[in-house]
Formats: C-alpha cells, sequence, structure tokens
C-alpha cells in the first residue's frame, strides 16, 4: 500500500471512530501538530485515542469528503472536510469543520502530521 493509500483509507474509512483500527494505523511514536481556530496542540497517540473516544461520545455519525490529495513518496497533503450528526438530531447532517493536513508515514504508519483547521459549527 501506498502512503497516499493508507491516508486516503484512514480519511475514507473515518478511521478515527474506530479504536482497533487506529491501534493499526497510528505509529506509536506519532505526533500531531495541530493548529485550529482555538489555538495550537500537540496529540501523542494516547491523545489521539482518548480524542477518537470523545467524538464517538459526542456525535452520531462522522463523515470525511476529501476534496484533494497529494503525495511525494511518504508523505501525503490531504484537504477534507468534516461532517456530523448529533445524536439530538441525526436526520440533519452539520459541517463540524474544514481541515489540511500533511503526513509522513513510516513502517506503513501515520507518523508525523501537521494539521490546521477551521470549525465551522
Amino acid at each position: 500500500m501506498t502512503a497516499k493509500d493508507i491516508v486516503v483509507k484512514f480519511y475514507e474509512s473515518v478511521a478515527i471512530l474506530s479504536k482497533s483500527y487506529l491501534q493499526e494505523v497510528l505509529h506509536e511514536d506519532i505526533l500531531l501538530d495541530w493548529t485550529s481556530s482555538k489555538g495550537f496542540i500537540q496529540l501523542d497517540k494516547q491523545d489521539i485515542l482518548a480524542l477518537s473516544k470523545e467524538i464517538r461520545l459526542n456525535y452520531y455519525s462522522l463523515r470525511c469528503e476529501i476534496h484533494q490529495v497529494i503525495s511525494a513518496e511518504n508523505e501525503v497533503s490531504i484537504r477534507y472536510t468534516h461532517y456530523v450528526t448529533t445524536f439530538e438530531n441525526p436526520d440533519e447532517e452539520l459541517v463540524l469543520a474544514t481541515f489540511f493536513a500533511t503526513w509522513e508515514i513510516k513502517d506503513n504508519q501515520l507518523y508525523r502530521g501537521y494539521q490546521m483547521s477551521h470549525l465551522v459549527i
């Protein structure tokens, strides 16, 4: 599987909702530098697993729409939008945020990420 395939599969499958898949795809030494409309945070593997749990508890469903993917060797950049439905209103899909991320792949896993997002909700 190419680096691009790994990243696209991660986002298309909404892997952030699956703890078992996250254990597979996240490198043990993963770091994600995330700059959002709320500020900067750096997440390690345990932080990402905790974020996954929080998303599962707060949203009925999550969908990712990929707009652009560019890859070169073991680095992949992706631009996408996350859509959510809430438990209170599962029939209405809302735009959660727009994202741009660049990933370095190591050992066929997400290793080093740089992400920017803009919250819409």
